[in-house]
């Protein structure tokens, strides 16, 4: 059997993916030629007509097999960009998201040119500390995850990325940095879907863990959780900003009023959908 070169691997690919319902079917199998031959998106269109060994050939179908299967591309890679950091991720982690990437922008506007620290909770992959560790090299971010597998991956991806001003501590929300002093910033894109939810078995989200995705109480759980807890952490003055569901900003908002925040916004994604919520506290004493 003679081996087909790179325009008939891309075309029968995108079919196939097209065949399993799957609607980013070019995009994905070009990301996973590229993956196997392990160079650009350009060498496709430089060189169509290269023929793939037979082990790239057959590392190709391995992995088409299991992205016909739904497995996300970013398992299947190992790696997802995000705020245009190149990041490894694995199946312990949630796949960082380009809404989330709106989260970032937020809290970019509210830490100013003082040196300071910020606070990311649930961290994952550290996609959130990374991207704000690397545009404020005036500050220090502590990224928590109550997964040990996640502070090692977002470890590995701050010494990939040479980000200095970023560390990831084990432990359960607040725990680990109850002598880490007050944060100017604290953030979190903790899980907030309700564990009926229709979604949870469709799409990418049926390979990532529940752990980062699924609360209590209607999804509500970690979100309040974390806004009734950073009332302890947060300096005068400090922003807290959550990412929640796109149906949760009223009940998120109110959550954040009921608990002393003040300038309590709701900020919206690329959609249109409320997606982050943010609140100002102001007073040092210890709440409960």
């Amino acid at each position: 059997m003679s081996l087909p070169c790179l325009q008939e691997s891309l075309n029968t690919a995108t079919q196939r993916l097209l065949e399993s319902g799957i609607d980013s079917a070019k995009l994905d199998a070009s990301v996973l030629l590229c993956h196997v031959l392990q160079k650009p998106r350009s060498y496709l269109l430089t060189w169509p007509e290269k023929v793939l060994t037979e082990a790239q050939y057959q590392d190709f179908n391995a992995l088409m097999a299991r992205r016909i299967k739904g497995e996300p591309i970013a398992y299947i890679t190992g790696e997802r960009e995000f705020w245009s950091l190149a990041l490894n991720v694995s199946p312990t982690t949630l796949i960082p998201r380009p809404d989330t990437e709106r989260l970032v922008e937020l809290a970019l506007d509210k830490i100013g040119s003082t040196p300071g620290k910020g606070l990311d909770l649930g961290t994952g992959t550290g996609a959130i500390a990374l991207a704000l560790a690397s545009e404020c090299p005036h500050f220090e971010f502590i990224g928590v995850d109550i997964q040990d597998d996640a502070c090692v991956l977002a470890t590995g991806n701050a010494n990939k990325l040479g980000i200095k001003n970023a560390r990831f501590l084990q432990g359960s929300w607040f725990d680990p940095v109850a002598d880490e002093g007050r944060f100017q910033i604290i953030v979190s894109n903790p899980p907030y879907i309700d564990e009926h939810d229709p979604h949870l078995v469709v799409g990418d989200v049926r390979f990532e863990p529940d752990s980062a995705l699924v609360a209590a109480d209607n999804g509500l759980a970690d979100l309040r959780h974390i806004a009734k807890h950073a009332r302890n952490y947060l300096a005068d003055g400090g922003w807290l900003l959550m990412e929640h569901g796109f149906e949760q900003g009223e009940q998120t908002r109110q959550i954040l009023l009921d608990m002393g925040y003040q300038l309590v916004s709701t900020e919206q994604d690329y959609a249109g959908q409320d997606r982050v919520t943010l609140g100002q506290f102001k007073g040092r004493n210890e709440c409960t």
